[in-house]
């Protein structure tokens, strides 16, 4: 394996999207459009019992209003089958904001007057809004074993007890979500802001009765993710190609982000009851770790994985974790960055720091002390695990050893109280397969096609590097394609596996491809790169393909790809476990009197294997600190029990960090690759990159000011 460092290179998609030139599914040109706008259920529960559209219909521009009579049944869901597809117009209401109708207009200003004047009449139904509400129901999950717990914290010679909460937080990406759906000769083609192109061609195919060989879906491009595009979720890519095959036209939605509140899956309000137990070395013996999150009737945003993580943080050797959903009637929660870690690790680190505290340690101390070179839950070996140095370099770059212990014993010559916190985070490593198309032209293009999608965390740029790195090709004519089902087949693209999907297939197309270009050279030496050399043996192109799979995946795995399914391994894998680990040391100062919260300083050192992207990978983790920050400081969905609806559905009321709360994030990398988990030696990098910044926060404003908060997001009115 190479174990050299990659150069840091220039984003290649950074001056387009600085000139406005990169074209989002949004942007597509197409003749002869139609605009749609869903009608939202004003009811939480309960049933359509008439629809009354002529109104609408006499908008003017008004094409058609498609109500649930329009659209096939759903069909059969099979037990061990690909996931169900998302429900189209149904006359049964499960959540305030569900769709109830599809106005479809010439303009957009006539889809919107349309869409307001359809007047539904319900029969509403009591409902449950909020994970407190009486007619919730606790849905019990599985258990995480191993050792014994109880027993091991029974003979703790100290111990701490506490519950942390985590509120409901919505994704507000700057770009809405997108459908254009365009039906000709038979075919289907949809341009979407998706994750999962693949995902999105297999559910609307399913949901409308179609053959997936017809549907093509696009995604070059998308402007921010994170889970909420993830795709087969979403209701309205059905609805607008069904649309656009009953009226023979493209039509095109984009949806008002007031709408996407109440669509799109969130971050679900969780809590998070620990008990942690150490001997009197400071040894961490045992965790009781019990956790419930919201959870729709009939949604599956799994509660076991809130154990993933924190079951390997450090090496403790009995766990219990127990996990629950409480079901309550609004949309189905789901992935949102470091969907489970977020959470998690804000209430685990939280707890070692007070475990910390309360045997008078160091916290940096106290977690060096406790690492660990086995996955206890498996019995396995960790691939690679340098979560130590990242606390041994994050300390050294803060200056930890400046830190006073005593809270509240830093402060500044205007009474201005500093606090100075670590935490640390975890994320699985996990690695999907992949198909790959490399072609090299003699007129100087090269166009390399993989599984991924481009949502703003430069997996083109990485790519890029790999290609740049092993082969002497033109730069400016270098045609990535991505996220396009008719150029290879896709995976979804999350969990931090983007990369880990695309790099080594790369890396063995360039290794493939320096293999044909010396057979079809047969020992020549010709000057000029690789486009010259083909021009000079009057070759037009040369074109390879590759796959490649992860460890302990077989065929299958590539044909499941084929298929479009779900195929992605680690990061239990058959001999080893591979995890991501990152360090964040964080600086607050509390005022006096307003007793505002100011982040000044943050310092993030990672381990993510190799770091293929210097530039991104750093721009990554700066992103994910933010994202912390908003999460710890600001971040909170107001839910309206009434109505069951969200009350702060805009960027103006829904409060997240600016430029003003930011200050200096210090990163580093390890950049030590993993020998095992790949061929290229890297480890997930995105989700891992937030998990522990917000525990980090609340750590430091304890050590601040002596006061402990456990709930999400801290406000000034909690430190008054």
């Amino acid at each position: 394996m190479n174990t050299a460092s990659f150069p840091d290179r220039a984003r290649i998609d950074a001056r387009d999207k600085v000139l406005g030139a990169t074209v989002y599914p949004g942007d597509v040109p197409v003749a002869r459009m139609l605009h749609a706008m869903m009608v939202p259920s004003r009811i939480a529960k309960g049933t359509v019992t008439a629809l009354d559209i002529s109104a609408a219909m006499r908008v003017p521009g008004v094409v058609r209003v498609l109500t649930p009579d329009d659209f096939p049944a759903p069909p059969p869901v099979s037990e061990n089958g690909p996931p169900p597809p998302p429900p189209t117009l149904e006359w049964r209401v499960a959540y305030r904001g569900q769709p109830v109708a599809l106005v479809v207009a010439e303009t957009l200003e006539g889809a919107i007057e349309g869409a307001e004047a359809v007047r539904p009449s319900y029969a509403p139904e009591p409902f449950a809004a909020l994970i407190d509400s009486e007619d919730s129901q606790r849905d019990p999950g599985e258990d995480i074993v191993f050792g014994n717990a109880e027993a091991a914290l029974s003979h703790a010679t100290t111990t701490v007890e506490a519950t942390y909460v985590s509120p409901t937080q919505h994704h507000n990406p700057i770009e809405l979500l997108v459908t254009t759906a365009v039906w000709e000769s038979g075919r289907l083609t949809i341009y979407e802001c998706t994750q999962s192109s693949a995902g999105t061609r297999g559910a609307t195919a399913r949901a409308l009765r179609l053959d997936p060989a017809i549907v093509d879906v696009k995604s070059a491009y998308i402007g921010g993710g994170f889970g909420q595009k993830g795709g087969i979720g979403q209701r309205q890519t059905a609805l607008v190609a069904q649309a656009a095959m009953l009226l023979g036209r493209p039509v095109k939605i984009v949806a008002p982000r007031s709408q996407i509140f109440h669509l799109a899956t969130y971050r679900p309000h969780s809590r998070h009851h620990v008990r942690l137990g150490a001997d009197a070395d400071g040894k961490m013996t045992a965790v009781v770790y019990d956790v419930e999150q919201e959870q729709s009737r009939h949604g599956f945003f799994p509660n076991a994985e809130y154990h993933e993580a924190t079951s390997r943080l450090y090496g403790i050797e009995n766990y219990l974790g127990t996990a629950a959903d409480i079901r309550i009637d609004r949309q189905p929660p789901g992935w949102m960055r470091a969907p489970h870690p977020q959470a998690a690790c804000f209430a685990f680190e939280s707890a070692v720091d007070e475990l910390a505290h309360k045997l008078e340690r160091d916290p940096v101390a106290l977690r060096l002390a406790n690492d660990s070179r086995v996955d206890h839950r498996t019995g396995n070996p960790y691939s690679s695990r340098f979560l130590n140095e990242c606390l041994e370099e994050g300390a050294r770059r803060f200056g930890w050893s400046r830190r006073t212990p005593e809270p509240g014993s830093m402060t500044a010559p205007d009474g201005t109280q500093i606090g100075w916190g670590v935490a640390c985070g975890a994320y699985p490593s996990m690695m999907v397969p992949a198909i790959a198309t490399l072609r090299i032209g003699a007129d100087g293009n090269t166009r390399y096609a993989v599984s991924g999608h481009e949502m703003g965390q430069g997996i083109r740029t990485a790519i890029a590097a790999v290609l740049l790195e092993g082969l002497e090709i033109d730069s400016d004519r270098l045609e990535i394609v991505i996220g396009d089902t008719t150029a290879a087949p896709q995976h979804i693209t999350a969990g931090s596996w983007g990369t880990a999907g695309a790099i080594p297939a790369t890396a063995k197309a360039v290794a493939r491809m320096r293999e044909a270009m010396a057979e079809l050279l047969a020992e020549r030496e010709i000057a000029g790169n690789l486009h010259q050399k083909l021009a000079t043996v009057r070759r037009p192109f040369l074109q390879i393909e590759v796959s490649e799979i992860g460890p302990g995946q077989g065929p299958e795995a590539l044909e499941a790809l084929r298929r479009g399914a779900y195929a992605v391994a680690g990061p239990e894998y058959p001999s080893f476990t591979t995890m991501s680990y990152i360090a964040h040391f964080v600086e607050v100062r509390v005022e006096p009197r307003t007793r505002r919260v100011r982040v000044p300083r943050v310092v993030s050192v990672a381990d993510c294997g190799r770091v293929v992207s210097p530039r991104t990978a750093a721009s990554q983790v700066r992103g994910g600190v933010v994202w912390a920050l908003s999460a710890a400081l600001r971040e909170a969905t107001e839910i309206d029990p009434r109505y069951g609806g969200y009350l702060n559905n805009d960027l103006a009321d829904y409060v997240v960090a600016v430029n003003a709360d930011i200050g200096e994030i210090d990163v580093g990398f390890i950049d030590r690759p993993d020998p095992l988990a790949n061929t290229m030696g890297l480890k997930g990098l995105g989700e891992v990159a937030m998990v522990g910044a917000s525990p980090a926060i609340a750590n430091a404003i304890f050590h601040a000011t002596g006061k402990r908060l456990r709930e999400l997001p801290i406000r000034i009115e909690n430190l008054l």
